[in-house]
């Protein structure tokens, strides 16, 4: 992949997560609407400057992934499984436990 779509993406990735806006989100209308239009556009262009053969290996990697059905991994959620249940329990601490 060239190194220009990568550095769009990183751009892409970073802009999406960062907490700092071009318009911040609080402003009315506004502050959405630059996230509306600078994402898809950040990710329009990584698009097209990955190379065409490397899209297609990519495309039959992921047709040859569905061939046996559904994927089923489970190992990967085994974290953001850990996670959700940690923010549960510190919720249900706070709200019903104050005092301890």
């Amino acid at each position: 992949m060239s190194i220009s779509a990568k550095v769009v993406i990183l751009i892409a990735i970073g802009y999406a997560l960062s907490p700092i806006d071009l318009i911040p989100d609080f402003v009315p209308i506004l502050g959405y609407i630059d996230d509306l239009i600078i994402l898809p556009f950040l990710i329009f262009i990584s698009l097209k400057l990955i190379p065409p053969e490397i899209m297609e290996e990519c495309k039959e990697q992921a047709k040859d992934i569905w061939e046996n059905g559904k994927p089923k991994k489970w190992r990967y959620a085994i974290p953001i499984i850990i996670i959700y249940l940690l923010i549960i329990f510190i919720i249900v601490k706070i709200v019903f436990f104050k005092g301890c």
